[in-house]
């Protein structure tokens, strides 16, 4: 109940964002035409989203016999959360990262990169995917997908004020150019969508850390794989991400790298807060058995892949 609310407050906001900048644009028709627009995007952002971001990051789906460790990971940990199995997708990526997507526990998802099977051991690849499977059973999914898709869109209509800024004159019906309107929403609008998901996402990454520690049972190899991550995320660029920057709050590190207001409005918690309180835990919490292990984390197509980019991608 409290994820449903949190997203229908949400879309109301990105809603009333989305509106605000056709009136803008084009007065009371362009109010009309985001109203209609933004109720369209809304539904298919709650059926839809989940594909949208793999499809972004054009990630692709693996099983038991293309990538046996980590759809192992996976089972074992989600039978022990007593959740659906997700389907599991890898991304071409040097970047070590992770998401998971979907709307519902029944159709998720959870996405490693290349570059994180490559850097981490599997205790550590057990912590990451823990704390997504936290994240679906949290219901953030639903959130954190959503959210990437309509602040997309927010950031598509800056880019048209920037073009096509409108605004309907007040002696005429003729409508003229208005730099300022254009301006206000390239820069209010996307400001205003993240300052929205900044509110929602630092307590959810604190909590699917803590249950994700829980459910793997191994709170030093999460924190061992969030070092790890920060440490090689800060040097490699994710292109993919760059291109769809509205979707960035969705992995378990940031991947962007930029400065100014995209760092003040960061929607990750600082990493050394969160590793601080995975170690803290670790005395709290009683290892469980390992998880089933095969010879490489990697599939082999990928694992070939890897070794003709060299060492990092």
């Amino acid at each position: 109940m409290a994820a449903f609310f949190r997203t229908s407050l949400l879309l109301a906001a990105l809603t009333a964002l989305f509106m605000a900048g056709g009136y803008m644009l084009a007065g009371q028709q362009g109010l009309i035409i985001a109203l209609l627009l933004a109720g369209g995007m809304n539904l298919f952002a709650y059926w839809n989203s989940d594909r949208m971001v793999l499809m972004q990051y054009n990630a692709q789906e693996v099983d038991e016999r293309s990538a046996p460790n980590l759809y192992s990971i996976v089972r074992e940990l989600a039978q022990r959360a007593g959740m659906p199995m997700p389907r599991v997708y890898i991304m071409q990526s040097a970047q070590p990262n992770a998401f998971a997507t979907g709307r519902n526990p029944q159709h998720a998802a959870v996405c490693a990169s290349t570059g994180l099977l490559n850097l981490l051991d599997h205790d550590e690849v057990a912590g990451v995917m823990a704390h997504e499977l936290s994240h679906i059973l949290h219901r953030d999914t639903l959130i954190m997908t959503v959210s990437a898709t309509l602040a997309g869109a927010l950031g598509n209509l800056a880019q048209m004020a920037m073009w096509f800024g409108l605004s309907r004159s007040h002696s005429s019906d003729e409508r003229r150019p208005n730099p300022l309107a254009a301006l206000a929403i390239m820069i209010l609008g996307p400001l205003a969508a993240t300052l929205i998901q900044f509110a929602i996402s630092r307590t959810r990454e604190y909590e699917a850390d803590r249950r994700g520690a829980m459910l793997c049972g191994n709170p030093l190899a999460l924190a061992r794989a969030l070092a790890k991550i920060s440490n090689r995320a800060a040097v490699t660029d994710m292109p993919a991400a760059d291109a769809n920057p509205a979707s960035a709050h969705i992995f378990i590190c940031n991947p962007l790298h930029g400065g100014g207001l995209q760092a003040l409005f960061s929607t990750h918690p600082p990493m050394d807060s969160r590793i601080a309180r995975l170690q803290a835990m670790a005395g709290q919490v009683q290892p469980t058995q390992g998880l089933p292990r095969t010879r490489s984390i990697l599939p082999d197509s990928a694992r070939s892949a890897s070794r003709a980019r060299g060492p990092w991608g």
